[in-house]
């Protein structure tokens, strides 16, 4: 019997497609920073075996490991020259998989994700430099003669169609198109799953899907609402590839919360919604297809999912320490370059925008991100319900400003216990800014305790086990604290007499003001030194950049220890309407100058352009 053609087979019915590759050679011991698409030339026996079990599991659809063998992605670990050979071998090693499974209508996808850079606007890439990436990526991939194409993983509806059309510049071969999204159902740019599919069905793709994303309720959702937004008479298949869950750490391990009886309720499900290709994602294995597999194969298998109302997911219970250190601490301890971000919590209650920009900015490469508290003195969301939204839904890690000021003792301690206990680790003790400033002057602005206080109580009790008053608390905290340096403060005796007392309180690391000169730097060190000897706790040097002229005056006309030096303003008054860009450009250089004289830079962008602050995180990454 001839084999099927793609095209055809779609039109047949359901197609099964495989599970997660790189989170399954990550439990077989690969470590997750390694290049997995270099294996397909120094370790083919192991990728192999993935493509096999998936098969032996009843899968028709098997992805090459190349999803991320694209120039970018391989320049990082020194692969450069070797493109097109490890795109042509995971081609290969599918094909000798299905030759080895004697299957039947078996077809093997190419797989290609996105770049790892940011396109313009946003980034530095553009869009012609994406299309030529993804043509050399895809010319040696089509060279191995795959059945399809698979595009997936991609959140820049931008970036998916430049790979798209790049690929019809080169072969006519099918075409899966497979977008993620978070947990709003948008895209991390803000795209809605109609306007990704009417944006895809206007390429001409034979397929649209969602992959990744947080598990399948999630995408049952995203599939309806494409499928609503084309006509009844579009000749687009649809996809469903989720993740096995929203990922969770337990024991030093990712483990995911959906198993494979969950998985086949919800594969019968999307094959009565009339899903044509379904799949797994991160955290899927050969257990989850074989049992997809025996759901799609048995006429009499009715998914729960339709009769309950609406999907539900299986408990998980999820195990944490108390006693864990954060990230955040084993970089410093490491003495990594640490990058911290600051952003401010929404206005109202809702948080979606400021999640998108956590994605970004984790992408981007960003260590932390730190969460201010209502600051100007302005009501926004409470800083520590932030953190944990952005811990939780935008896989970051946070850090709690935490200003002394407006709280009494009681509270101060009753809302750190309630930060440790939502997964926060990290906070910035500060005093805040005094409430006669903000929306609402006649707020009480008194406070128990100063900075260097609550340092010592956090350090000295609570992670001891103890609070204020000598009681046992249980199982001790896990902080790390940070408090504030003014480099460019009047009294610089003063400010050192302050530091001192920060510091013996257990103060873990240093957060400095925005700085422009890193002259200042270098004579409070020197200063600092005469006194005490080399300071030798880890300093976050403060990098701003800076918007406009006026943005410019007003920190150095207003904002107390913030000196921005004649030969920048100049910059600044003659770039025009590239001001902005400009800003970014001086930010790059005061951190070429950082690199080597701090433990790392505590960005602070301005006016919400975080987008801004990715291209400098991404000029530090490439260093």
């Amino acid at each position: 019997m001839s084999k099927l053609s793609f095209r055809d087979r779609l039109a047949e019915g359901p197609l099964l497609a495989d599970g997660a590759m790189g989170t399954y050679l990550h439990s077989r011991g690969v470590p997750p920073e390694a290049c997995f698409d270099v294996l397909n030339l120094n370790d083919p026996a192991l990728i192999f075996e993935v493509h096999h079990a998936y098969l032996d599991a009843g899968a028709e659809l098997i992805e090459t490991n190349t999803f991320g063998a694209n120039r970018f992605k391989l320049a990082d670990h020194g692969l450069l020259s070797q493109i097109a050979d490890i795109n042509r071998a995971g081609v290969e090693i599918a094909r000798k998989a299905i030759e080895a499974a004697f299957k039947a209508n078996r077809y093997v996808a190419a797989s290609i994700g996105p770049l790892g850079v940011r396109l313009a606007p946003f980034g530095r890439v553009t869009t012609q430099q994406a299309q030529d990436a993804f043509r050399e990526q895809i010319s040696a991939l089509v060279d191995a003669n795959p059945d399809v194409l698979i595009f997936e993983t991609f959140h820049d509806l931008l970036e998916i169609e430049t790979a798209i059309l790049a690929a019809r510049e080169i072969t006519d071969l099918p075409v899966i198109a497979q977008v993620t999204f978070s947990r709003d159902d948008r895209t991390l740019l803000g795209n809605t799953p109609g306007q990704v599919a009417e944006t895809l069905a206007g390429l001409g793709v034979n397929v649209i899907g969602v992959n990744c994303s947080n598990g399948p309720a999630q995408a049952m959702r995203v599939v309806k609402a494409m499928q609503v937004a084309l006509p009844g008479d579009s000749p687009v298949a649809f996809s469903s590839m989720p993740n096995a869950g929203w990922p969770e750490h337990v024991g030093g391990r990712v483990m995911y919360a959906s198993g494979p009886d969950y998985f086949a309720d919800y594969s019968a499900a999307f094959r009565d919604q009339g899903v044509s290709i379904i799949g797994g994602c991160c955290g899927t294995t050969p257990e989850h297809i074989a049992a997809m597999r025996a759901a799609l194969d048995n006429p009499d298998y009715v998914s729960t999912i339709q009769s309950q109302g609406g999907p539900t997911a299986e408990p998980v219970e999820v195990v944490t320490s108390i006693s864990v250190p954060s990230a955040l601490a084993r970089k410093l301890a490491a003495r990594e370059f640490v990058v911290a971000v600051e952003v401010s919590p929404p206005r109202s209650a809702v948080p979606d925008k400021l999640l998108r920009a956590a994605q970004m900015l984790r992408e981007s490469g960003a260590d932390v991100i730190d969460v201010t508290d209502s600051p100007m003195a302005r009501m926004r969301m409470s800083p520590w319900a932030a953190c944990h939204l952005l811990e939780r839904d935008a896989g970051v890690e946070t850090v709690l400003h935490f200003p002394t000021r407006g709280r009494n003792l009681l509270r101060v301690q009753g809302d750190l216990l309630a930060a440790h206990a939502l997964g926060i680790r990290n906070l910035f003790v500060v005093m805040g800014d005094p409430t006669r400033i903000g929306d609402y002057p006649e707020a009480a602005d008194n406070y128990d305790i100063v900075p260097s206080g609550l340092v010592r109580l956090v350090k000295q009790s609570l992670n001891e086990g103890l609070d204020c008053a000598g009681n046992r608390i249980g199982p001790p905290t896990s902080f790390l604290v940070s408090c504030a340096l003014n480099l460019n403060a009047p009294d610089p005796e003063q400010e050192i007499r302050v530091l001192r007392k920060k510091l013996d309180s257990g103060a873990d690391y240093l957060l400095t003001q925005p700085v422009f000169d890193l002259d200042s730097l270098d004579r409070f060190m020197e200063h600092y030194e005469s006194l005490y000897g080399p300071l030798e706790t880890p300093v976050l040097i403060g990098v701003m950049p800076l918007y406009s002229p006026r943005h410019a005056r007003f920190l150095h006309n207003e904002v107390p220890g913030i000196t921005i030096p004649d030969t920048i303003m100049k910059r600044i008054d003659s770039a025009g309407e590239e001001a902005p860009q400009a800003g970014v450009e001086i930010a790059k250089e005061l951190v070429g100058q950082i690199r080597d004289k701090a433990a790392g830079i505590y960005l602070m962008p301005q006016f919400s352009r975080y987008d801004l602050a990715a291209e400098i995180i991404e000029f530090i990454r490439g260093l």
